[in-house]
């Protein structure tokens, strides 16, 4: 993992000055086999948490901070502010998920 740049949600990190580089983001599509699309369809049937789809938005999540991270670094960034989700369906069994936020390079 890429943990040398800070990501923060917020508009200030409290201390620090900074000048502002550009957009940064990171973005994934994950999917799952046809055995645990399967499951969640009976799940959909008696209800409840669909674990494994669960787990792929975590992954998806970290995959999408760290490449997140990496086109922050590429950019000469020292932290990333503003930092949000977005995510979506492309299909009934994909999900997309993007970071994005402001590169910035720390001038004090």
């Amino acid at each position: 993992m890429t943990n040398d740049i800070l990501v923060v949600t917020t508009e200030n990190i409290p201390g620090r000055q900074y000048e502002v580089i550009g957009e940064v983001f990171g973005l994934t599509t994950q999917s799952k086999n046809i055995m645990s699309n399967i499951g969640a369809g009976l799940k959909n049937i008696v209800g409840g948490e669909i674990k494994d789809y669960t787990k792929m938005l975590i992954e998806a999540r970290d995959i999408s901070i760290d490449r997140l991270r990496t086109n922050a670094r590429e950019m000469g960034a020292d932290a990333v502010v503003m930092m949000r989700f977005d995510s979506g369906d492309i299909s009934n069994d994909m999900q997309s998920v993007a970071a994005y936020g402001t590169a910035v390079k720390f001038i004090d």
